[in-house]
């Protein structure tokens, strides 16, 4: 039989683990969520400022400028991922402010990675050029992440698996990643209604769906 010492050691731990999980529960409501309603259902996004604080924010000041109501996912590559939130339906970009510095090796640092249902920053080869454009992972995408290289100059990297040679410089650049801010926790059913959209090149555009994908409208949620 379990005597009374055992059993207030066990009622601490369990007190213990309750206050945990209810700590890491309220973590978890603490989070933003933002709900992107699209006409082809709603998705929900929750959003991780811990692990990627500024580009977070920056997602936060587009939806509530309402920036990417009306806007498309103009960029869709099935077993990839799904663009959006830069062009309007008529494939007309919309203006965006300054681009804000890449936090890529940061979310790695806390564990998140350019997986399946994460949302990350769309930007040019400058790693410091993300504004609006986020895109929506549909496979894992490691190759997206971040990567820590080994001191010397060449150095070597790897790329989709294959391992790489080039100089410091241009190595830095190529592993800098792209920076997931956040996760789908409803709606992706949609998502994967969306990637599998029939595409088309429209001009110098290419994976452009034939049916326009909006984004009706996006807004903070709890």
């Amino acid at each position: 039989m379990m005597t009374m010492t055992r059993r207030r050691i066990l009622a601490a731990v369990l007190a213990g683990s309750a206050l945990t999980l209810s700590s890491l529960a309220a973590v978890a409501a603490e989070n933003p969520k933002v709900e992107l309603k699209t006409n082809m259902g709603d998705i929900v996004l929750e959003l991780y400022p811990d692990a990627a604080p500024k580009t977070v924010e920056n997602f936060l000041q587009y939806v509530k400028a309402g920036h990417y109501k009306g806007t498309i996912f103009h960029r869709v590559i099935n077993g990839f991922m799904v663009q959006g939130g830069g062009y309007d339906k008529g494939m007309k970009e919309k203006p965006t402010r300054k681009p804000i510095a890449l936090e890529a090796r940061r979310a790695l640092d806390k564990g998140l990675k350019n997986d399946v249902g994460t949302v990350a920053m769309a930007r040019t080869n400058d790693p410091n050029s993300a504004t609006a454009q986020f895109f929506i992972n549909v496979a894992d995408n490691d190759f997206l992440n971040h990567q820590i290289l080994p001191e010397g100059d060449p150095v070597e990297y790897t790329r989709r698996g294959a391992v790489k040679t080039a100089p410091r410089a241009e190595a830095l650049l190529a592993t800098a990643g792209y920076t997931p801010f956040g996760k789908v926790i409803q709606g992706m059913d949609v998502v994967e209604k969306i990637k599998a959209a029939e595409i088309k090149d429209v001009g110098e555009m290419q994976n452009v769906p034939v049916k326009p994908v909006i984004i009706e409208s996006a807004k903070i949620i709890k």
